[in-house]
């Protein structure tokens, strides 16, 4: 993870988002949808959780655990895109089906590599570079799943409730950020020699669970080219747009929502730009607030083991980071089940506000030395940062037509891919020359960004109201 007045609606849109005002999206869909991105969200924190005593049994450096990270960050950035605008032609399911096998071949590899590396087959180092390349699978496959969720999700809600129904999706990433830290240490078992690699099997097994229930469960919803391909495609079809725009119209709601995507755009979309003005302001919140939340997330695991002291004990270690992970992770539930649906929290205050949140959860983490007030830390700043992500990713979505979301969850996806190619290690790489020289940059980033934030915005009753 601006503007002037955001873009009409496009009327390509089933019947029921207008006349209910409420996402067109059934509860098992929904289900489903969450599914897909919880499993993510709970693997990855489960190995966020397990890595920096990983780091320390390989004796290798922190800054350089935290770099493992890059590429699969940067693949994500170039890859989300392109997942999402193909998801506008072959469907999201099929994008979405994409992801969870990233995600499956990554963790699986990952799990091999370090089991090597830990069991004294391989060094430290070469661990470390294997790992790095099993996780560009994530970074490559993986990001194609989250935009797609997105985009279908989004094309289905009417502007005045977005911000609600993407903080509905945001929160299975939070829900998974609780799960992945709580069953963490219970997957460190001795059997087979397994150890800290168990989270990575388990996530493994419930990934292709999954994709088994996606592949089964959720409708298909790919375009129907022969039918619609020629007269939306073809230039000299004999069909102007605003023709092809109402031939869409009576087509979609003659289908049955249950086995298409009416949403899903036809023909060629002029390509969204990250600065094009109508995103501008709210990619750059998104990308240097995504710093932020990115140099605080790299910090915590090697933090809670330096003031706890717990270098020499890896397995409390891991059970206490995960502690403090589950703290922030409940907090960052709170501001999206909680905090932004009852109070009707719009982009832009939200966004304002959780960077201000932020910001001192940050001072507390900074003088934190017990479990208890770096838990405190870390929940407001992870509240905060609850309440940033959701603000710019709805900002984002209002700012373009209904036929351009899938491309705009693309950008927030890359935007947010982006914000963890270096600055976890930049951060750790503060941290570890002075505990207030990493922290102060967050906080610093953190007050920039809503400053400027709160200069260039576009206001709230602007962005949802409908045109």
């Amino acid at each position: 993870m601006s503007q002037t007045q955001p873009p009409p609606q496009s009327s390509a849109l089933p019947p029921a988002d207008h006349t209910q005002g409420h996402s067109a999206i059934s509860n098992g869909r929904m289900a489903l949808l969450f599914m897909v991105m919880l499993v993510a969200a709970a693997g990855n924190t489960a190995m966020h959780s397990v890595m920096p005593s990983v780091g320390t049994a390989l004796k290798i450096d922190d800054v350089w655990i935290s770099l493992a990270y890059s590429w699969s960050a940067l693949l994500w950035v170039a890859c989300a895109p392109i997942w999402a605008r193909r998801s506008d032609k072959r469907g999201r399911k099929a994008m979405m089906a994409l992801g969870l096998i990233g995600f499956i071949a990554s963790m699986s590899l990952c799990a091999a590599v370090l089991w090597a590396g830990l069991s004294g087959w391989l060094a430290g180092t070469w661990t470390l570079i294997l790992f790095a390349i099993a996780r560009s699978a994530y970074g490559g496959f993986g990001s194609a799943a989250p935009p797609a969720v997105q985009a279908y999700v989004a094309a289905r809600t009417p502007r005045s409730e977005r911000t609600k129904a993407l903080s509905l999706v945001a929160s299975s990433f939070g829900l998974g950020t609780v799960v992945g830290p709580v069953l963490a240490p219970l997957m460190i078992v001795p059997f087979f020699g397994i150890g800290l690699t168990g989270p990575f099997w388990f996530f493994t097994l419930v990934g292709i669970i999954v994709l088994i229930l996606v592949r089964l469960r959720l409708p298909n919803d790919e375009p129907q080219f022969a039918a619609r391909g020629k007269t939306f495609g073809d230039p000299g079809a004999g069909v102007n747009d605003s023709d092809a725009m109402n031939e869409r119209d009576k087509d979609d709601q003659e289908d049955d929502e249950e086995e298409s995507d009416p949403a899903l755009p036809q023909g060629d979309q002029a390509r969204l730009k990250w600065f094009e003005p109508r995103l501008r302001h709210w990619v750059i919140a998104s990308l240097f607030g995504g710093h932020a939340q990115a140099m605080i997330m790299g910090i915590v695991g090697f933090l809670v083991l330096d003031r706890l002291d717990l270098r020499d004990n890896l397995t409390e270690g891991t059970s206490l980071v995960s502690l403090v992970l589950v703290f922030g992770a409940l907090a960052t539930l709170l501001a999206q089940w909680g905090i932004i649906p009852r109070f009707q929290i719009g982009p832009r205050a939200a966004t304002l506000w959780g960077l201000v949140v932020a910001a001192f959860g940050t001072a507390i983490l900074g003088v934190a030395d017990t479990v208890l007030t770096l838990s405190l830390g870390f929940a407001i700043a992870s509240l905060g940062f609850g309440l940033f992500r959701p603000g710019t990713t709805a900002g984002t979505s209002l700012a373009v037509t209904r036929a351009e979301q899938g491309q705009a969850s693309g950008i927030v996806a890359s935007v947010a891919g982006a914000s963890f190619i270096y600055a976890p290690g930049l951060g750790v790489w503060l941290y570890s020359i002075n505990d207030w020289l990493g922290f102060g940059a967050i906080i610093a980033v953190c007050l920039g960004v809503a400053l400027v934030s709160w200069l260039n915005l576009a206001r709230d009753e602007v962005l949802t109201t409908d045109r």
